[in-house]
């Protein structure tokens, strides 16, 4: 990529020269390096940010190190900020079984980004939670699905920060015009044909696997533009971005007639096919597991309103048997209180885990198999905690909490060989 001298204002070069404090020099410093990398012109203005790195199991103490230190550096956030979710539930983090040492450094973690003005909204469905950008918004957001999301379903404009970035543009109200802010960047690569029927947020993921790793073998990642599908609705597109991010490295598709600005394009000449039976052994490529989960986990992406009061309704008047989390944002789980959702389900036995999700919370070694609905999940299950996993359909989740476990069998999902592992070797922005 060539490298060029962007052209600054005035402002933005008083900010490089540390005229508006030390951390947003620093910001300011991220932001021009990017700029020269990618060969942008200039620096844009943004309309919100999202900020990854939040949980300590994440960061570390070096990471938890540059937050102090930025946030002691003067730096405020300029534009609405919210943060990906941290490690634990911040309020009840000791009913989900986190380590007094560890919740200690995640709130320091979340005091840090609190100093600098964000707010402490801590979810990977920001667009759910008061953080949605209007069309053609740039934005500056760093969760791979969210980032998929908003380019993709909202038709926003983003690239796929990295934590330190998309705390930069936080603090400068600004980023570097290059990527998905560019209208020719943003044009598909190839037509991908769904000849498949997918259903729920079980099969979407699914499909985003087997998709991803399509797009992911051609060595060059085109954006997919996807025909053959004739309606989707938010839970199922939020489940399809977070998998097509994770197995294909993807910021953003086009679904005729679904997403917004699929209809500006022709279908792309480079064709490939995604059948039935591709969407089925994608599907059985996420269960390893040999026995029946001992982890329940609904909500990675985090839960909508809706899936929670599914999981209520599903729950009533029942028992689970087995660590169940349900994982959503505080925003929904406000709402969820109200609705009487809330007491349904902690009622049953299953526990709420706001602010955080089976991905990022430090479980490694609590639990053997994780029985889900997300493709994402698994992935991270398998890469990050070596648990063995259990793709099923998101009824068929809850329905699994409520059996008493067996050792050798399961009741809800057929056994499949375990699949090739070498995919847990790439690195994927969570």
């Amino acid at each position: 990529m060539a490298k060029v001298n962007m052209d600054l204002t005035n402002e933005e070069q008083s900010m490089l020269a540390g005229d508006c404090g030390r951390a947003v020099q620093i910001a300011m410093r991220i932001l021009a390096a990017l700029g020269r990398i990618y060969g942008a012109a200039r620096l844009i203005p943004v309309r919100s940010a999202q900020i990854a790195g939040v949980s300590y199991d994440n960061l570390g103490e070096a990471g938890l190190a540059w937050l102090s230190e930025m946030a002691g550096g003067d730096g405020h956030v300029c534009v609405p900020t919210t943060l990906n979710p941290a490690g634990m539930d911040l309020e009840n983090w000791r009913t989900l079984g986190i380590p007094e040492d560890f919740a200690l450094k995640q709130i320091q973690v979340i005091a840090a980004f609190t100093r600098m003005g964000a707010t402490p909204i801590c979810t990977c469905t920001p667009y759910l939670a008061g953080n949605e950008p209007a069309f053609g918004e740039s934005i500056a957001w760093a969760e791979s699905s969210a980032v998929c999301y908003a380019n993709s379903v909202i038709g926003a404009r983003t690239n796929r920060e990295g934590g330190p970035s998309a705390l930069a543009s936080a603090l400068t109200g600004r980023t570097a015009e290059y990527g998905m802010h560019l209208s020719e960047n943003r044009r598909p690569g190839i037509t991908v044909d769904v000849q498949a029927h997918p259903s729920g947020t079980a099969d979407f993921g699914a499909l985003g696997k087997a998709i991803g790793e399509r797009v992911e073998a051609l060595g060059r990642k085109p954006i997919p533009w996807i025909t053959g599908m004739n309606s989707a609705s938010i839970e199922e597109l939020k489940s399809f971005c977070a998998s097509l991010a994770t197995y294909g490295g993807l910021a953003m598709f086009h679904m005729q007639g679904i997403t917004p600005e699929a209809d500006d394009y022709p279908p792309h000449a480079d064709r490939t096919a995604v059948t039935e039976e591709d969407l089925q052994a994608a599907k059985r490529s996420l269960t390893d597991a040999a026995g029946d989960a001992d982890f329940v986990s609904l909500g990675c992406p985090h839960l909508t309103l809706e899936e929670v009061a599914r999981i209520a309704e599903l729950l009533r008047g029942k028992r689970v048997t087995k660590e169940f989390w349900i994982t959503t944002s505080r925003a929904v789980k406000a709402i969820a209180d109200r609705q009487g959702y809330t007491e349904s389900i902690e009622a049953s036995g299953a526990k709420f885990a706001v602010d955080t999700c089976c991905v990022v919370a430090p479980i490694r070694g609590r639990f053997r198999v994780l029985a889900t609905d997300s493709a994402k999940a698994c992935y991270y299950a398998r890469a990050k905690n070596q648990f063995q996993t259990q793709l099923m359909d998101f009824d068929l989740v809850v329905e699994s909490s409520l059996t008493k476990r067996t050792e050798g069998n399961s009741q809800h999902t057929k056994v499949t060989p375990s699949p090739d592992r070498g995919e847990e070797s790439r690195s994927s922005q969570i």
